[in-house]
């Protein structure tokens, strides 16, 4: 075909002078259509050599058209062109082949012309947040916010002009309302779905319950919301059926089961969530809803199905409120082939926006990693084959009866048992190669020098391959017509699980072919059940990425249109450049990249005293967990309760609540501790409760809002840097040293600087509220990189006193 048959003349002259720039090599272009569907720009992607060439599809947007040139002057599409085809078909884009002198094209794949985009009016959105807008009318002390209304349309921008947008908003900015205005109109306007993906299971119903029904009401748009939740959230009725036959089998837990059934007879969701019980995790997994053991069509329960009804729900829904971890789930399977044309986990979406976007690197590495543990492996052996009270039971009993292959389940016996010993024997070989730990907690080391180990994993993944092969002589086995008996099907599903965990033991053994992988184990402890007895000592084998910036890239900020990131924690040292290394979206286009801090309202300079303690030996001197004791009843009592206390090690925590127990409890203040109860539960009764103290660690440096009198200080005790000795964080650290880099500027100091920003955005949820952060670790003032920290934090009254000269400070302050 002749080229001007494709492209206006000054691009066929301007693509030339492209190939000749090259040396006559390769060149990959992405071209936009103009109206008479000729190409009318091109955009030079990059160039290769006379063979190949890097398909960059970074720069190329839905409705474009994929070009390269072939050298040798022939058009016809190689076996690699046609990979690209398919893909370019997949994502609504053209591929085109020409020639060096751009004089002839072949069309491997036509172009989906794009609909028509209708972009939302920046003014429009914003004057309903205004101060005469509808949310006004609501509330009589209504106060416009400049920066939510910015904020607002700067996420409109990234709407319209289908930009990754990184918005940092400060405490008391309102960005819910910032995001999900432009959201609703976007979907009312274009009949395109958005996908709302938070960190915490309090966010996702506050939007859902409270947020989005408000929201629809004042912009009077009546979207569709749907809230969504990992299927195993949810009963799968096969699945109880199942085990309710099987009660003579498990007599224990037959009373659960029954009340369960009842549960799921009116139960309108069939979500954990609705129970008024909370069911043992023992036997909620053998009844929730899996998504590698569902039936689909095939099952006698799909028009009941709970998960199937959401997912009905969710089809013609224009929000979706989803988790981190499940956006995570359904990114693999689109990566994995299911594309992002169609429904997978969810269904197909281009736009997004993340909230509390500051954990998404902490949840696509966990949501990629993978375990194997000897509780792990033993669930699924005994859901094959196990011996009950004499009997002999299990799927692979019920498969035997229908089988004709001359294996039988007594056969598999004993391959079952080669595979529990060397569970056992690789459990007891890495507790042994951990001895010398001295954590009491929790022991990790690297595989690197673990040669017993090794041969361990090695022996195991030989028996599960023998196990695994045996069983599936057995299915192989079974007459087409009863391919459709769930004990088939579940069979099926456990095989595929052994499959997988048998792959992860080879690319342990393997390790040092996986360079992009951290391999490494943890030593994990539950508690007995018998009182008295000791606890139980376990393994966990973790394979994870050593880095998600390359597969965030080309999983979501490449393929999606519009990518919203918003937070009260992204910057580090006054920029994002770190969020922005560890997110991947430093590997996208610049031009499509829109970054703005929005600073809080509130006051903090007046009613917020920051001080650190001046009296404080360092951290790591032999006193400063005895000052820590000393120090935290005298300002938890200076605040008359009120407090929360932020630990980085449970040892500590643990130190301090046992020494200052009695005597807070003598000023009358109650003292609570993370672990006394389930956190929702704890943080309610600590809200109750005016003078009261929590001790806490980890998760409650973020997510805790008690806003108001309950609240008044938080107490900082160490600065929250990663354990070293941590392996993911080691491996990430030695690849930053390998490269040149400093691991503790790059990685140590602005991974903890977001972590203190959250710990200190707990004292300050409404613009009344008024306190004290307090800080025990001095090196936040004596040491270079503590500017970071107190730079990230916003202007407040500052203090470097004596501990007994900031509790005076603090008392007063409150008193006033």
């Amino acid at each position: 075909m002749d080229s001007l048959e494709r492209f206006l003349p000054g691009i066929i002259e301007s693509m030339r002078m492209d190939i000749e720039r090259s040396g006559g090599n390769e060149v990959f272009w992405s071209g936009t259509a103009g109206p008479d569907g000729r190409i009318c720009s091109v955009k030079v992607g990059s160039r290769g050599n006379s063979d190949s060439v890097v398909v960059n599809r970074g720069v190329a947007q839905q409705g474009q058209v994929l070009i390269h040139n072939h050298p040798n002057g022939i058009l016809y599409p190689s076996a690699a062109d046609q990979g690209i085809a398919a893909s370019a078909a997949e994502n609504s884009m053209g591929f085109y082949i020409v020639d060096n002198d751009v004089s002839r094209v072949y069309a491997v794949v036509e172009p989906v012309k794009a609909r028509e985009i209708k972009n939302i009016d920046a003014d429009s959105a914003a004057a309903f947040l205004s101060s005469d807008g509808p949310l006004a009318k609501r509330f009589k002390n209504y106060e416009e916010r400049p920066s939510q209304i910015e904020l607002l349309r700067n996420v409109v921008q990234a709407f319209n002009g289908s930009k990754i947008g990184v918005f940092e908003a400060g405490t008391g900015v309102g960005k819910s309302y910032a995001y999900l205005i432009p959201a609703i109109l976007w979907s009312d306007a274009n009949k395109e779905r958005v996908v709302i993906s938070t960190g915490t299971i309090n966010l996702q119903q506050q939007l859902f319950e409270k947020d989005i029904p408000a929201a629809l009401s004042i912009t009077g748009k009546n979207i569709k919301s749907v809230l969504v939740k990992g299927r195993q959230n949810y009963i799968c009725k096969r699945r109880l059926a199942e085990c309710l036959a099987d009660r003579d089998l498990f007599s224990e837990d037959n009373e659960i089961l029954e009340k369960i059934n009842s549960w799921a007879q009116t139960s309108p969701s069939g979500s954990r969530s609705e129970m008024l019980f909370v069911p043992p995790d023992s036997v909620w997994t053998r009844v929730n809803s899996e998504s590698d053991g569902c039936m689909g069509m095939r099952c006698q329960y799909h028009e009941e199905c709970f998960v199937m009804k959401v997912r009905k729900e969710a089809s013609d829904a224009g929000i979706l409120v989803v988790n981190h971890h499940l956006l995570f789930a359904d990114i693999e399977s689109r990566m994995n082939g299911a594309g992002y044309e169609d429904a997978a986990v969810l269904p197909p979406y281009k736009r997004i926006v993340f909230d509390e976007a500051h954990g998404i690197e902490d949840s696509a590495t966990s949501f990629l990693s993978e375990t194997v543990t000897r509780f792990k492996l033993m669930k699924q052996v005994g859901l094959l084959y196990r011996t009950r009270r004499g009997s002999l039971t299990g799927l692979l009993v019920q498969l035997s009866a229908l089988s004709m292959s001359e294996i039988h389940a007594e056969d598999v016996g004993s391959a079952a048992e080669s595979v529990k010993n060397a569970v056992l024997l690789l459990d007891q070989a890495a507790l042994a190669a951990m001895e010398t730990e001295t954590s009491e907690r929790v022991c990790s080391a690297t595989v690197r020098s673990l040669d017993g180990v090794m041969r361990c994993m090695e022996d195991l993944r030989q028996s599960l391959v023998t196990l695994v092969s045996l069983a599936r002589e057995i299915e192989d086995g079974i007459d087409d017509d009863d391919k459709d008996v769930p004990c088939v099907w579940e069979a099926k599903t456990v095989l595929r699980r052994l499959d997988l965990l048998s792959g992860l033991c080879a690319d342990f053994c393997s390790w040092q072919e996986h360079p992009g992988q951290v391999f490494w184990m943890q030593k994990m402890k539950i508690p007995p059940r018998i009182p008295g007895e000791d606890f139980i000592e376990y393994v966990q084998f973790v394979q994870t990425p050593l880095d998600i910036a390359p597969l965030m890239n080309s999983g979501v900020f490449e393929p999606l249109s519009t990518v919203v990131c918003t937070s009260a924690t992204l910057r580090t040292g006054g920029n994002f450049s770190y969020w922005l290394s560890r997110t991947g979206i430093s590997l996208s286009a610049p031009e499509r990249v829109v970054k703005k801090n929005f600073e809080s309202p509130f006051p903090y300079a007046d009613n917020v005293l920051f001080a650190v303690t001046k009296d404080a030996p360092f951290v790591y001197e032999s006193g400063f967990q005895n000052y820590v004791e000393r120090t935290l009843p005298l300002l938890i009592q200076a605040a008359g309760g009120r407090t929360l206390v932020l630990f980085t090690s449970y040892d500590s925590l643990r130190y301090a609540y046992q020494s200052s127990c009695r005597e807070l409890s003598r000023a009358g203040i109650t003292v609570f501790k993370q672990g006394d109860d389930d956190r929702f539960r704890l943080l309610e009764r600590f809200k109750a409760d005016r003078e009261s103290v929590l001790f806490a660690t980890d998760s409650f440096w973020e997510g805790v809002d008690v806003p108001g009198d309950s609240l008044s200080q938080v107490v900082i005790v160490k600065l929250p840097f990663s354990v070293p000795n941590d392996p993911v964080f080691a491996a990430r650290s030695e690849s930053i040293e390998n490269r040149g880099g400093s691991s503790f500027m790059e990685l140590s100091v602005p991974q903890a600087v977001i972590k203190f920003r959250q710990g200190f955005g707990r004292l300050v949820r409404r613009g009344d509220d008024r306190g004290a952060v307090v800080v025990l670790d001095r090196r936040i003032v004596e040491k270079s990189y503590g500017r970071m920290f107190t730079s990230g934090v916003p202007l407040t009254k500052r203090m470097y006193a004596d501990s007994q000269e900031i509790a005076l400070a603090v008392k007063k302050m409150l008193e006033s």
